[in-house]
């Protein structure tokens, strides 16, 4: 066998590997034997099938198995003397070309080929314990426990028809029918029917509402509204739209009680007990928050202390998969670069910036699991793939052998517990400076990050 290293770039290694006819006879040989051993033909006993019989019968498949196995065993112990770390699969060419396969499987010549591999860089760990990280908490307050317990008292309120002749007040509850247009021209979701509205809910376009104070049952108003330029699609984003209205009921709300019955009726002993199992729910959000907030801060401390060139292959089959992610979405909802406030050449490079901190943040944390001996155990995967099945009843069984026989689903169910347990790892060694804030402070952090696209890295 014969190595030449022809390439040298980067990360990116290539070889030129020739392994000679004789090997390959040799190796078919043993094979043939075994087969010979194997056979049973008419007219021949038991291990009595003549050799060159054999090789009529299955001499191209069982050389095609050697070239196979040839390559694979030959390229392991290439890498293996040379200490290399795969960051890709070897990409594999004949030479001097395709048609050369044909005299390897005849035997009529060596086997030739080049490998082209990238590897897993260097990576040289921070020490963690240098690492100085904020982490934002919130405590549930009075005024937020009795926010929360009054906006579920709010969607069980009833109401009650105010009858004939009466007209619509704030607070009051109007059922109407409406259409919308733009320009004269309907669009869509512009249209519906028997929609209840409150007014002053705010859970409408802004003007929307207030437009429907003194309206009567059976009355038609024309109103006149803008949806935002941040609007969700960008063929109503910033248009000026009116709505045909009628109101077929004009209801007056009902007196808002909080008290024992009304925990009762949620099937709650008493309203202490509400309130109880409201703040519990309240505290579990604030540091499911706390945590993703503290988490980005982290990643950004890790992305900071590891420059290193990223294998050019991940980066780009990460780009391609967000890139075909970002092209669905926005033909989906209609939108374009200009919408967006970009091009399309800008947005690429954007996001090829974000495919590369994903994928050097995935090999730091994937290195610091392994010096580390981080791993996620059957009890930690067998419990995620539980709760995976509890939200398919009927088809509990069919969750679990999904994912027991498809290795690509259960790594994806693997990664992100291997993640967090790398996080939490790393958030224990470092200077971790908790710093109290009220709620929505806690939200602002969190939705200014989110809207930063660098944040969609590794875990986002």
């Amino acid at each position: 066998m014969q190595v030449t290293e022809t390439l040298v770039e980067g990360l990116k290694h290539e070889f030129t590997i020739s392994v000679p006819v004789a090997d390959l006879d040799a190796r078919a040989g043993v094979k043939f034997g075994d087969i010979q051993g194997k056979i049973r033909l008419n007219g021949f006993r038991p291990g009595k099938v003549p050799v060159s019989h054999i090789k009529k019968l299955y001499g191209r498949s069982t050389m095609m198995e050697v070239v196979n196995e040839t390559i694979h065993t030959t390229n392991d112990q290439v890498f293996t003397e040379r200490g290399f770390r795969l960051a890709t699969e070897p990409r594999v060419k004949f030479l001097p070309g395709e048609a050369a396969v044909e005299d390897v499987l005849s035997g009529k010549s060596d086997l030739v080929y080049s490998v082209t591999v990238e590897l897993v860089p260097t990576i040289d760990l921070a020490d963690f314990k240098d690492f100085k990280v904020e982490k934002l908490v919130a405590e549930v307050s009075d005024a937020d426990l009795a926010l929360a317990v009054e906006r579920i008292a709010e969607s069980y309120r009833s109401f009650t028809d105010r009858g004939e002749g009466a007209t619509a007040q704030a607070g009051d509850r109007v059922t109407i029918s409406f259409k919308g247009t733009i320009n004269g021209e309907p669009f869509d979701t512009g249209a519906a029917d028997d929609v209840k509205v409150v007014i002053g809910s705010k859970q409408f376009l802004e003007g929307f509402e207030d437009q429907l104070i003194g309206i009567a049952a059976g009355e038609t108003r024309t109103l006149k509204c803008a949806f935002p330029a941040s609007y969700g699609n960008p063929k109503l984003a910033g248009k000026d739209a009116e709505f045909e209205a009628t109101a077929s009921l004009i209801e007056s709300p009902n007196e808002l009680r909080i008290d024992d019955q009304f925990a009762t009726m949620l099937g709650l002993e008493t309203l202490e007990r509400l309130q109880q199992a409201v703040r519990k729910r309240l505290v579990a959000d604030y540091a499911e928050v706390s945590r993703r907030c503290v988490k980005r801060a982290l990643l950004d401390r890790l992305d900071e202390a590891h420059r290193f060139e990223a294998p050019p292959t991940l980066v780009e089959q990460e780009f391609n998969q967000m890139w075909q992610g970002i092209a669905e979405e926005m033909e989906a909802g209609g939108r374009t670069f200009a919408d967006e406030n970009t091009t399309e050449e800008e947005s690429r490079a954007e996001y090829r910036v974000i495919a590369d901190r994903r994928v050097r943040l995935g090999l730091v944390l994937a290195e610091i699991a392994s010096r580390n001996k981080i791993e996620v155990s059957t009890e930690e995967l067998d419990q995620v793939l539980f709760e995976q099945a509890r939200r398919m009843p009927g088809r509990e069984k069919d969750v679990w052998e999904y994912f027991r026989n498809n290795p690509n689903a259960l790594a994806g169910i693997r990664a992100p517990i291997l993640e967090e347990k790398v996080v939490n790892f790393i958030l224990e060694l470092a200077d971790v400076t908790e710093r109290t804030v009220s709620h929505a402070e806690l939200l602002k952090a969190d939705e200014e990050a989110t809207k930063t696209k660098l944040n969609q890295g590794a875990g986002e």
